[in-house]
């Protein structure tokens, strides 16, 4: 995220928060109240609407002259603590550009724009190798670093060698997925017990 957020309060005028688009060069400011909590964001497309509706409708934006008349109120944020993944999949399902991020008291502490979170694609391939060989398997499986060969190339991550059972190996190359700057996961891995047909056995048994 960005930390330094240019924002807004609510009783910033309508003409000073287009002026401040064109100076800073944003296309989105948060509008906190004088304890920095969020009430809202002010985009171009709010801006603009009020040129759109000049000529008549019944949106009370069309009047607007500061801040709070003009933002969307229903804001989405995030919080600092959320994953990459569910940030882009929230903007992607809100079709909104910015984020804003605040702390669990509702506080504005940062903001995402799109471009923010297509930096983690830019990621290095050995970065990711070993946060999947050093971090990841380790941590969460208990499986030594080492253990699976592990070569990533474009973001692309190729899982090699045998585990303990089938479903361990589903779940180490679901997890590597989820890993922050994995394009996507070519699982070769093979494993020494097929828990899963088992388990079948003993449900007909």
């Amino acid at each position: 995220m960005t930390r330094e957020v240019v924002s807004v309060r609510p009783d910033t005028t309508f003409k000073d928060c287009a002026e401040m688009v064109r100076i800073h060069r944003v296309g989105a400011f948060p509008v906190v109240d004088g304890e920095g909590r969020l009430l809202g964001i002010l985009t171009e497309s709010d801006l603009l609407r009020k040129e759109e509706l000049k000529n008549g409708g019944e949106d009370p934006r069309a009047t607007a002259r500061t801040a709070a008349e003009a933002m969307t109120r229903a804001v989405v944020s995030v919080t600092a603590d959320q994953a990459v993944a569910e940030a882009a999949r929230l903007m992607h399902q809100s079709s909104v550009r910015h984020l804003p991020v605040t702390d669990k008291s509702g506080r504005l502490i940062g903001i995402v724009a799109r471009a923010d979170l297509l930096k983690v694609f830019l990621r290095s391939d050995e970065s990711i190798r070993r946060e999947i060989d050093e971090v990841l398997l380790p941590r969460t499986f208990g499986i030594p670093p080492g253990t699976v060969a592990i070569d990533v190339r474009g973001g692309v991550v190729l899982l090699q060698g045998q585990v303990e059972t089938r479903s361990l190996a589903r779940l180490v190359a679901a997890f590597a997925e989820r890993v922050e700057g994995v394009v996507g996961v070519d699982d070769e891995l093979g494993y020494v017990w097929d828990d899963r047909r088992a388990r079948v056995a003993t449900a007909i048994d």
